[in-house]
């Protein structure tokens, strides 16, 4: 099973949806704090519009995170340009716009930030989410180390995968299924990403004798991801990038 590897050396705290706990989630204002405080890594999801265009958004519906209402794979690119997603956090916030994935990979590569780009599909949208994030990573990262790609959907790894043969992809779970292993090689699947709280230390046994890296969810206590790393987790996304460092 050959598996597209990453061209940098995985660090140890993602910014979990570009900012964590410091910015509106999902937003360029989250990218730039994250770069502002030295971390070397973002996490984003991305869900498609109406349009097929992909947005960095994680719900469904639009009311969590944005002044809008309704499905995000019933809303057009039109309206989602004039939602403000930063007004719900802090009146600082008052304005930011929800990013397009374009958006955030032209400021990722400014920063110099590594990515893991989050296929979020919308129920009934898997494959064709998996496929248009693939590709457009692929273009938007042209003649750059390519992001990690990750998603709780297998069908959209699988459409990733045959869209884009050469993205490394990470397969995600709450909890690693029995056949964890099995589901990662059907896609080829560089790395296995779950809930902290949900890791066996069978699970990381075998990763470790299979050569896939353990990344853990969301990890908010210094203590708690030393001792995750102490059991041999590579890396964890944190919500608390002020309180946890790469070291």
């Amino acid at each position: 099973m050959i598996r597209p590897r990453l061209g940098w050396a995985l660090p140890r705290v993602f910014a979990h949806r570009c900012g964590g706990a410091l910015a509106p989630e999902n937003t360029l204002a989250g990218l730039r704090i994250a770069a502002r405080m030295g971390v070397q890594a973002v996490e984003f999801d991305v869900m498609l519009s109406a349009d097929g265009s992909p947005w960095l958004l994680h719900d469904e519906a639009l009311e969590r995170t944005s002044n809008g209402f309704g499905r995000v794979c019933e809303t057009h690119d039109a309206s989602l340009r004039t939602l403000d997603a930063g007004a719900h956090q802090h009146p600082a916030f008052l304005g930011e716009p929800i990013p397009t994935l374009e958006s955030a990979a032209v400021l990722c590569r400014q920063l110099g930030l590594m990515v893991n780009v989050e296929i979020k599909p919308a129920v009934g949208f898997e494959a064709l989410t998996g496929e248009v994030v693939a590709r457009q990573v692929n273009e938007l990262w042209a003649g750059a180390e390519l992001p990690l790609v990750s998603s709780f959907s297998e069908e959209a790894l699988l459409a990733a995968r045959a869209a884009a043969p050469e993205l490394p992809l990470g397969a995600l779970y709450e909890a690693p299924p029995v056949d964890w292993l099995t589901r990662i090689n059907r896609v080829a699947a560089l790395s296995l990403h779950c809930d902290a709280e949900r890791l066996d230390d069978s699970v990381l046994g075998s990763a470790r004798a299979n050569g896939i890296p353990v990344l853990c969810y969301t990890v908010n206590e210094p203590l708690a991801a030393e001792a995750l790393f102490r059991r041999g987790v590579i890396a964890v996304f944190s919500d608390r990038i002020d309180c946890l460092r790469d070291s």
